[in-house]
């Protein structure tokens, strides 16, 4: 079937189901919709209305500036965006984005917490090194794209304070208040490192620019993704692009999927090197400084989920995010004061 407009699809449905994801996040509507015989997924967003757009400064729909600039289609001989059709109606934060996929969840990762296949996981590194390596130098060139100041400030004072005052606040907002709480009480230095970083991002996306850099996806967690039986890794809502460092994903793929993953994360980490580096890319004298510099970032904008976690995830990365300030000389007491 040709693409089209979306409005010129739907015009064409058979029939429309609204839907709540169980793995959705944001506060965007959803619907299943059939267009000749076809089944495809419709999810329609605004910053008015989706607080995930507001906590991370997207004010200009960014899937549908990568999408129109071409950026997904790049990739697809090894991901699969299932993309069909984009377009927004509307200005302002109440301009909404209409994006519809073709329906791939019979693909996607299963609910749970069971670990996926070591097949599956290997597949899903190696294609996030190639995406890695295919942009290798990338800067933002589209324009308005997720910046690593905002990456670090998801879930800072602010934006956890302005979202709690809506009248039925998103429930990973109040899960991140009470995280940030109790944070001090399990792990004081982690806390006080993240506070520090979400109050002058500088600290730690200075030392980052002198590493490379690639195109980000932004959100490589198991509910964004699957595998087509062709092969391709199905990645889907890709609400955080921009420029940034590999290493960034990899962290947030280590950080949001600890349970499913079928190895431990030290042999994760060697994979995804071994394979960007297959994909062509040097990692000499860059990699493990700017691995340091994201597993610190990661608990900047994650610190909360670890507080609310198992003991033995928490301290992982409470002892992994100490060994990287030492390794890259920042001073704790100095951030902490």
């Amino acid at each position: 079937m040709t693409a089209g407009p979306v409005t010129e699809l739907l015009a064409r449905a058979t029939s429309r189901e609204s839907v709540s994801p169980d793995d959705g996040k944001s506060t965007s509507s959803f619907e299943r919709v059939t267009v000749d015989g076809e089944r495809f997924f419709l999810k329609r967003l605004s910053p008015a209305s989706d607080w995930i757009m507001r906590a991370t400064g997207d004010h200009v729909h960014r899937p549908y500036l990568v999408w129109r600039a071409g950026i997904m289609d790049r990739v697809s001989t090894f991901i699969d965006h299932a993309v069909v059709s984009m377009e927004i109606s509307g200005v302002g934060d109440e301009a909404e984005l209409s994006m519809l996929m073709r329906d791939v969840g019979s693909y996607l990762v299963p609910e749970g917490d069971t670990p996926v296949s070591a097949a599956q996981h290997q597949g899903f590194i190696n294609h996030l090194a190639q995406l890695s390596a295919t942009f290798w130098g990338w800067e933002d060139t589209v324009g308005g794209l997720t910046t690593m100041p905002e990456r670090l400030g998801f879930f800072d004072a602010a934006n956890v304070a302005r979202e709690l005052d809506a009248a039925d606040p998103p429930g990973p907002i109040v899960a991140a208040d009470v995280g940030w709480r109790q944070l001090p009480e399990r792990s004081p230095d982690l806390a006080a490192l993240a506070r520090a970083i979400q109050e002058d991002p500088e600290i730690l996306t200075g030392p980052l620019a002198a590493t490379p850099v690639t195109f980000l996806h932004g959100d490589w967690k198991m509910g964004n993704l699957g595998s087509n039986p062709d092969g391709r890794t199905i990645l889907l809502d890709w609400a955080y692009p921009g420029s940034g460092p590999a290493c960034w994903d990899l962290c947030w793929y280590l950080a949001l999927n600890q349970a499913r993953l079928p190895e431990s994360k030290e042999a994760t980490v060697g994979r995804f090197r071994d394979a960007i580096e297959a994909h062509g890319v040097d990692c000499s004298g860059w990699f493990e400084t700017q691995f340091d510099l994201c597993v610190i970032g990661m608990m900047v904008t994650f610190g909360w989920e670890k507080a609310l976690g198992a003991e033995d995830e928490l301290r992982w990365w409470e002892r992994r995010v100490a060994d990287a300030v030492a390794r890259q000389g920042l001073d704790v007491a100095r951030l902490a004061g």
